[in-house]
């Protein structure tokens, strides 16, 4: 995080928090975040990439408009002078930490890579047996590496990619000695 920025704890109980985390709770409405997190988008060109109807679409660029995850840009004019409104991420969505979330960001993730290519996906899975110290370290530093090439901002010639990283408790671990 930039030095202001705090992180966002989601609670039960508070409307607002509440609302966000009903938007933050589609892979739907996540993915078209990651969709307007580099350039803007309207609402038809949103629908057609995710394969939607325009006016469902709606609903959840609204959504995510009103928990303030997504801004309206100036409007634009379309093909035949049609008013266009495109939308971009706020970047609020990275600074907001929601209980119960991972598995929306999992089936997030699993639609995401759907149909790509496997010559295309670089997974690592691996296993690490670690102190409770040297876990939070692993935690800290990763994340910080993650926040490092976020701050840095988009690369004018760069290519799009996503990264997915997930921490857990092994519940297999192997056999004891």
């Amino acid at each position: 995080m930039t030095s202001g920025e705090e992180r966002i704890e989601l609670r039960h109980g508070d409307p607002e928090a509440e609302a966000r985390m009903r938007a933050l709770s589609s892979p739907l409405r996540l993915r078209v975040l990651r969709l307007c997190a580099f350039e803007s988008r309207t609402n038809k060109e949103l629908a057609e990439l995710l394969g939607m109807n325009p006016g469902t679409m709606l609903h959840h660029v609204r959504t995510l408009v009103q928990t303030g995850y997504l801004a309206a840009e100036p409007e634009r004019s379309g093909a035949q002078g049609a008013r266009e409104v495109p939308y971009r991420a706020t970047g609020l969505s990275w600074r907001t930490s929601m209980p119960g979330g991972s598995p929306v960001l999992i089936e997030t993730f699993l639609q995401q890579i759907q149909g790509v290519p496997d010559d295309q996906l670089d997974a690592t899975w691996m296993g690490l047996k670690v102190n409770a110290e040297h876990r939070d370290e692993f935690q800290h530093r990763l994340y910080e590496l993650v926040n490092e090439f976020k701050e840095r901002g988009p690369d004018a010639d760069g290519d799009t990619y996503s990264f997915f990283s997930v921490l857990h408790p092994d519940h297999n671990p192997p056999a004891a000695r």
